[in-house]
């Protein structure tokens, strides 16, 4: 039912633009349709890197491109290049946990903690003597108990410490559990990347532990085995290629992965596990570029070659691009500059748009001195660096645009949905994209500057507030966009629209110095968060 309306009120936008609008356009904006509503189809999964709905999605990605005419530029002559991706540690079909005759099953009786030693023990236990130089048991009660009054307590670091301290006093083995009651939410963290202890550490059930060792003062065989090993998933980058015999090539990018389910931890639902289809972030982008690839190749911009990348792996950190840029398969060096496009589907009622990558190179500020669109309100962010693709192209001194319509309350969660998309704004996203790439057509290799670094937003903050920044915001200091559930933010009493300018003694202009002063904090600190609703200031305690 939810198509069947959008299908109609797309239909009548159309036809209020009908005469505003040549017929090509129109074609444009029902393709940019097209893809996005593929792309972010619930048949595609989320398109998850390494996963049958990335593969759905690198398909179409292809046909497209052979249907534009554009050349293969990945691997061994075809359009897909491969990389790698590192998945976590998984716990192989050997391990194995017997006492005395008794075969527990793992993952359901016990499972090893993800920094236990991959070995095999054989011993005979009397639980209660804890022997030295013999398996050991160690209920976690005991450091619940010790820090029920603190609200920082962090139980899975704390018992890696306590395993530790364990095994130097004399334990060849450790059994973990939990005699009480209260969840203690230890659980196996495959991400978790602890440096490997000396000696097996199994959580063990209490309900196994009660009904196969009744008697700690009795005497058990123990036979352990422990194999865990990392787990590798494959990601793949789509490349098309159209050679102009030219001596400098623009690179046009976009990430077509998303979260899938969210089990690579970075979803913002709090609910049941759901498809993300990610139709903003980054259908919209890869949209965009499948259309740019229809117009480039027929047009009169024959000074440079033109490369379209469409990445993976960009949710887990720029996997893709970092691949790309590290094995290339054109000459950096004559790589003119690298447009990204992430999140542009969602142009607001007051038509915002940023571009990144301003200032890095002295031509962007020439070029955008006369290239306007009034269906566009531009505001630029003159960093090379952020929490997308263009990064990868940066770091090897290249000039870098990033265009980008802003976050929303859908980001990153299943919301976030083909209905939602402002196709008539991403028309003219994908318009003033194509006029900058036309300006730059007779103008030779640009040069490149560098730029301040913003801080990734993907970079592994020990602290949070828990919202989401509004980046088009242009006056001094941090405007919410959104608050997490849940969250610090949420439980302070900040809302949308609070304009946040300090943290402690940290004053603050932008995101960027935002990001570097939440680096300052770590969990337990108290600090004040100072901010402006409307015509008031307020000021809240807080303790990270």
């Amino acid at each position: 039912m939810k198509q069947i309306v959008f299908g109609f009120l797309f239909f009548t936008s159309l036809v209020s633009f009908s005469q505003k609008l040549k017929k090509n356009d129109k074609l444009v904006i029902a393709a940019i349709q097209q893809h996005v509503q593929f792309l972010a189809d619930d048949k595609l999964e989320g398109r998850r890197t390494g996963t049958n709905g990335e593969k759905l999605a690198s398909e179409y990605i292809i046909n497209q491109f052979k249907t534009n005419g554009l050349q293969p530029r990945g691997d061994k002559g075809t359009y897909i290049q491969e990389f790698e991706v590192n998945d976590g540690k998984t716990i192989n079909p050997s391990t194995h946990l017997l006492i005395n005759t008794e075969e527990l099953k793992c993952e359901k009786d016990f499972f090893p903690m993800v920094y236990s030693a991959c070995t095999s023990v054989e011993a005979t236990v009397t639980p209660a003597l804890q022997e030295s130089n013999s398996p050991w048991f160690y209920d976690v009660k005991e450091l619940m108990e010790e820090n029920k009054n603190n609200p920082h307590f962090d139980l899975p670091a704390a018992l890696y410490e306590k395993a530790g301290t364990l095994m130097k006093q004399g334990a060849t083995a450790l059994f973990v559990y939990n005699s009480t009651s209260t969840d203690d939410g230890i659980k196996y963290n495959k991400k978790d990347k602890s440096a490997a202890l000396n000696i097996p550490v199994l959580y063990i059930t209490n309900e196994a532990r009660k009904k196969i060792m009744p008697d700690e003062s009795s005497t058990y065989d123990i036979k352990i085995k422990v194999d865990i090993s990392e787990k590798k998933r494959w990601g793949h980058n789509v490349v098309g290629f159209i050679d102009n015999g030219a001596a400098t090539t623009v690179v046009l990018g976009a990430h077509y992965d998303h979260l899938g389910y969210g089990e690579d931890g970075n979803s913002r639902n709090t609910g049941t596990p759901a498809i993300h289809n990610g139709a903003d972030d980054n259908a919209s982008g890869t949209a965009a570029l499948l259309e740019l690839s229809k117009l480039i190749p027929g047009s009169k911009l024959k000074s440079n070659n033109y490369l379209f990348i469409a990445f993976s792996g960009e949710e887990l950190g720029l996997y893709g691009s970092k691949h790309f840029t590290d094995n290339p398969t054109v000459d950096l060096k004559k790589v003119n500059y690298m447009v990204n496009m992430d999140m542009v589907g969602r142009l607001n009622d007051s038509s915002k748009i940023t571009v990144g990558g301003y200032g890095t190179s002295p031509y962007w500020g020439e070029l955008f001195s006369f290239v306007k669109d009034k269906n566009l309100t531009v505001k630029f962010d003159s960093s090379g660096t952020g929490p997308s693709d263009h990064t990868s192209f940066y770091r090897k001194d290249i000039p870098v645009l990033f265009f980008f319509t802003g976050t929303h309350s859908d980001y990153h969660k299943p919301s976030d949905d083909a209905d939602k998309i402002n196709y008539m704004g991403e028309f003219n996203v994908v318009k003033y994209i194509y006029k900058v790439i036309e300006e730059t057509n007779t103008r030779g290799k640009l040069a490149f500057t560098k730029t301040r670094e913003q801080q990734m937003v993907r970079s592994s903050f020990t602290v949070s507030l828990g919202i989401m920044p509004d980046y088009t915001y242009a006056g001094s200091g941090v405007r919410v966009d959104g608050v997490s559930e849940g969250k610090l933010a949420q439980r302070l009493g900040i809302k949308p629209g609070d304009v946040i300018t300090q943290l402690g003694d940290i004053k603050f202009t932008d995101v960027t110095s935002y990001m570097q002063a939440l680096g300052k904090f770590k969990k337990g600190d108290s600090s004040k968060v100072k901010l402006k609703r409307g015509t008031r200031e307020l000021e809240f305690d807080v303790i990270f």
